[in-house]
């Protein structure tokens, strides 16, 4: 009797999981329809605490995480796809309400790139190539996901209120993210994604590895800092407490960012810190520089010492590109030597480029480029764009970034001192990927294109909040008898 009950309860498991499955669906979209922005915190989640890569890890065996596309059926990771569905619930929701979506220079843009996407796709239906090679994430798809989080943010943050509890949320999420890597750091040996202690024999410990967890650390820092010094208070009667989240969010981010070992982090963190100083007064603003350059500049100075003193060829703060520099005698570096084989490629088809699903000549000779995606990818975002789409995609890249240029300045400027902390933080988000996007691959990674899409979304929900009707109880007047006019 015992077997037989076992035998049925593992057989009915697969169904009863299914059924679970389905009515978690149908609850999800019932909420999404009333709330879309509670859907949309669960997924912004999961970038904001899930690393993305294993690069610099002993691990013999790696488990496939969320940002893969597992079997390749569905052609692009689970994970968007969810993104789409939650778009699909707040544009119904929407619809609903009989409220337009606000307005966004970038919609365009983000179009442009899914038509040059589908001419690809079909050049390489065309020429014999699977069209999941011609989608793949190492091309430009990426680029193209990024248009409809975009879009989703702004369909499920309209009114002040929410846009706050959105820099609240970001703020937290950024401080739990901290504290985890810095209690790792201190603790338990830090991040075990650790490429130069493992491959470099440099004797360090990180924080965090992945560019994004600092990214999420500059956005959390950013509003920290905005709300603390600012032009005007972030709420009309700031708490003790959320002061306190505040100080420590803002020591917290920096310190994870400074430990992160990362030239690109550190490089990219001045420029978010110079975004910020910006929004103050030019008094609190010479205040700031003289009590924190002091502070980060040492701390900035002693990490770089560390790392960069222990690197092949390091010879301190002058050696911040050590592996970037020709040398007179012997072989080649091998970042300039791709780059070399990048641009010979650009060179050779600049108006259509390798197509999104190429690798680029002579790839194996660079030791990082023996595996299965060789040749996919290069260490430089502008041309890693050239050499899969031309002169097309930077085309696209230019008018992209102009845009987010143009409106990032209107809304630094005319933004409510209440909602300016999320504005500058979407704006110096973007300034500190800066580097990354010059010198990194930030492109053909799915965690990280969807950050950068945060980044872009927020100055535009500041401005659609601030733009939003604020919400205020009229009294109401009753008349006991309607047929009577008052005395």
């Amino acid at each position: 009797m015992r077997d037989t009950l076992l035998q049925y309860v593992f057989t009915s498991l697969p169904f009863v999981v299914v059924a679970l499955l389905a009515l978690g669906a149908v609850l999800a979209v019932g909420l999404g329809l009333v709330w879309p922005r509670l859907l949309v915190y669960p997924y912004l989640c999961v970038f904001f605490w899930t690393t993305s890569t294993s690069y610099g890890s002993l691990a013999v065996f790696v488990t496939p995480g969320v940002y893969s596309r597992g079997s390749g059926l569905l052609v692009f990771p689970l994970v968007v796809w969810t993104m789409l569905g939650l778009w699909c619930c707040a544009r119904v929701a929407a619809g609903f309400g009989r409220s337009a979506a606000p307005a966004c220079s970038l919609r365009p843009w983000f179009w442009g790139w899914t038509a040059l996407l589908a001419a690809h796709l079909g050049a390489g239906v065309l020429a014999g190539v699977p069209a999941r090679e011609a989608l793949a994430p190492s091309g430009f798809s990426n680029i193209v996901w990024m248009g409809p989080l975009v879009a989703l943010l702004l369909l499920a943050f309209r009114t002040r209120e929410e846009a706050l509890e959105l820099a609240r949320c970001i703020m937290l999420a950024g401080l739990i993210r901290a504290l985890y890597g810095l209690g790792r750091w201190t603790a338990f040996g830090g991040d075990p994604n650790n490429v130069y202690a493992n491959m470099n024999a440099i004797r360090i410990r990180l924080t965090f590895f992945d560019i994004n967890d600092s990214l999420l650390s500059m956005m959390a820092c950013a509003i920290a800092a905005v709300a603390l010094f600012g032009p005007g208070p972030a709420r009309p009667a700031p708490q003790p407490a959320w002061r306190t989240l505040e100080w420590l969010t803002l020591l917290a981010t920096a310190a994870c960012i400074v430990l992160s070992y990362r030239r690109s982090a550190w490089i990219g963190f001045m420029f978010g810190c110079a975004v910020v100083l910006l929004r103050f007064p030019l008094r609190r603003r010479v205040q700031l520089v003289l009590a924190a350059l002091p502070l980060v500049g040492g701390a900035l100075g002693h990490a770089a010492l560390r790392r960069l003193g222990q690197a092949q060829g390091g010879g301190g703060l002058g050696s911040l590109f050590y592996d970037m520099q020709s040398r007179r005698f012997g072989p080649e570096s091998e970042r300039v030597l791709e780059l070399k084989l990048v641009l010979a490629d650009i060179l050779a088809r600049p108006f259509t480029g390798i197509g999104s699903w190429g690798r680029y000549t002579g790839y194996q000779q660079i030791s990082w480029q023996a595996n299965p995606d060789g040749g996919l990818f290069v260490h430089s975002g502008i041309l890693h764009v050239a050499l899969k789409s031309g002169l097309p995609g930077i085309a696209l890249l230019t008018g992209t970034v102009w845009a987010f240029v143009v409106v990032a300045r209107r809304a630094l400027r005319t933004l409510p001192p209440e909602l300016l902390g999320l504005g500058t933080a979407g704006v110096a988000a973007v300034a500190f990927m800066i580097p990354d996007v010059l010198i990194g691959t930030p492109f053909p990674q799915v965690r990280t294109t969807q950050m950068i899409a945060v980044a872009l979304a927020l100055p535009y929900v500041a401005l659609a909040a601030s733009q939003a009707p604020l919400l205020r109880k009229r009294p109401r007047h009753v008349r006991l008898r309607p047929d009577v006019a008052p005395a």
